[in-house]
């Protein structure tokens, strides 16, 4: 997918910007198959008045203001009506890293300063990192205006959508908050502490999609597929004993990857 090409209007200075797609997916994908003779299920888009299947090239945009009855927008009217502030990235305010939640992050680019940009992407990604803060701001996407978090790291700048307060859902139903003992709370504590190590994402594979590949090559190639062996758990009654015993197999300083499985707690 090519970069999107947009500005980081900061105060007074605008910044041009590539914006690259931060992360693929490397799921394997399936198609969906006839069981009977195994061929491809195909959809087609049909037009509901006269029954043809229609292009992608004939399909416009339309909004229904009434049942059955819609106006067309073309992607010019769209574009013609957004204003200049909201074809750039236009940042608003600083806050602290904590103050953005988890459940507001969405889509991520890696940002590129353009030619004539450079020193002012470079200033504004050290005045990002020596205060500590991340830039928050908005843009249109599309058909959407977004929220925008831009994070500066040593390689250079991650641009982050954000969901609105409105789109976040409040969890399902209030959760009860049963009591716990101090000496709980310290065994719970220390077993974070055992397993605290820095975190680097290359440590961390899709194991599962490996075994997933192994068995589609052996599927195509008739061999056989051995399972993997699965590994015997050992029920624990007591919620402090299930504690003692993972931080016994955990260990200081161990990777996640090569701690055993303490067990299910009852």
């Amino acid at each position: 997918m090519p970069a999107q090409k947009t500005v980081l209007s900061f105060g007074l200075v605008a910044i041009p910007v590539a914006l690259h797609t931060a992360v693929q997916e490397n799921d394997v994908g399936f198609h969906q198959l006839h069981g009977a003779d195994q061929r491809r299920i195909r959809y087609k888009k049909v037009c509901e008045g006269c029954g043809k299947e229609i292009r992608q090239s004939d399909i416009v945009k339309g909004y229904e203001f009434e049942k059955d009855r819609h106006v067309v927008v073309t992607d010019e009217e769209l574009e013609a009506i957004k204003t200049e502030k909201e074809k750039a990235i236009q940042i608003l305010h600083f806050v602290e890293p904590g103050e953005i939640s988890t459940v507001s992050c969405a889509r991520a680019w890696h940002a590129l300063p353009e030619p004539g940009g450079e020193k002012a992407f470079e200033l504004l990604r050290r005045a990002l990192i020596d205060e500590d803060k991340i830039a928050v701001g908005k843009t249109v996407l599309g058909t959407k205006e977004s929220l925008m978090a831009v994070l500066a790291h040593e390689e250079g700048l991650v641009v982050q959508s954000l969901y609105f307060a409105d789109e976040i859902k409040d969890p399902p139903k209030a959760r009860a908050q049963p009591k716990v003992a101090p000496q709980e709370v310290a065994m719970a504590r220390k077993l974070v502490q055992t397993m605290d190590s820095p975190f680097d994402p290359a440590d961390y594979k899709d194991e599962y999609q490996a075994r997933l590949k192994k068995l589609l090559e052996s599927k195509i190639s008739g061999g056989a597929f051995a399972a993997p062996v699965k590994s015997g758990q050992v029920n624990v009654a007591d919620l402090m004993e299930a504690f003692k015993q993972s931080i016994e197999q955990a260990g200081p300083g161990k990777k996640p990857s090569a701690m055993k499985k303490a067990g299910k707690a009852k």
